[in-house]
């Protein structure tokens, strides 16, 4: 288990710097390699997100929408969220933070949503992420992001008539936690990370990440990334999911082609 800066190098713009708390975030390889930190945002920014979460769901709840079948979340996609502090996580700045805490040359894609799980939300299924994802338009440039959007199915590739659209892998997770105050242990909601698939959802033997405000999980997704929702949540649970992605032919070469799990 080692420490580091999030933000020690390479330089990066000054207005986001400021919004970290410059805490040290903890590398851990078991029971697969992640980077887990607490306290990731200044207080301040922090707010001005979990002030937007309850705006959003006040304002807009038509926004969330049932993220898959069978799964006990809602949500709202990145791409909807672009006016607003949770912008942050769609932002080329975040974007390549994460990509080099996860050892990845990634493509400029973002793919994610906010989520809210109500109490009493049941244990998820164990997966690892390692998912294609298609996008639309060309590659981004270097300082460009790209959100998937309603021309191009993310899941399928399918998309309207003239739209290009581009197939990469999921390469990077994170779920950051926001608008849980005051959990406990024995509250629930946590994220079950595996040391092998086998593990299946026996909660003696996985690692259990606490849905803390304002922290992180962050991991490589790769053939051996097995984690889910724990369930059994006492009050709502709030995050943020998103991925960043690298190219399907990298992946394949990385992992082969038979490890990529389809829809």
């Amino acid at each position: 288990m080692t420490s580091e800066s999030a933000l020690a190098t390479p330089a990066v713009a000054q207005w986001f710097a400021e919004l970290f708390a410059h805490r040290r975030w903890v590398r851990r390889s078991q029971p697969f390699p992640h980077v887990y930190a607490r306290d990731v945002f200044v207080p301040e920014f922090y707010q001005r997100m979990t002030d937007e979460l309850h705006r959003v769901r006040r304002e807009r709840p038509e926004l969330f929408v049932s993220i898959a079948d069978g799964y006990s979340a809602d949500g709202v996609r990145l791409s909807d969220l672009r006016d607003g502090p949770l912008a942050i996580f769609s932002s080329r700045e975040w974007h390549d933070l994460v990509a080099r805490l996860g050892g990845v040359e990634a493509t400029g894609d973002i793919e994610g949503s906010l989520h809210h799980h109500p109490p009493g939300s049941p244990f998820g299924w164990p997966h690892n992420d390692l998912n294609p994802a298609w996008f639309p338009g060309p590659a981004p440039g270097p300082d460009e992001v790209r959100l998937p959007d309603r021309t191009v199915d993310t899941k399928t590739g399918s998309r309207e008539s003239g739209v290009a659209a581009r197939e990469t892998v999921r390469a990077v997770a994170v779920l950051f936690y926001l608008g849980n105050p005051g959990w406990q242990p024995g509250d629930g909601g946590e994220t079950a990370l595996y040391d092998h698939v086998a593990d299946d959802a026996a909660l003696p033997s996985v690692t259990l990440v606490p849905p803390l405000d304002n922290s992180l999980v962050l991991f490589e997704v790769t053939p051996r990334s097995w984690h889910t929702f724990a369930g059994n949540n006492a009050k709502d649970r709030n995050s943020v999911v998103m991925w960043v992605h690298r190219p399907r032919a990298e992946a394949e070469r990385r992992w082969g082609g038979d490890t990529i799990v389809h829809w």
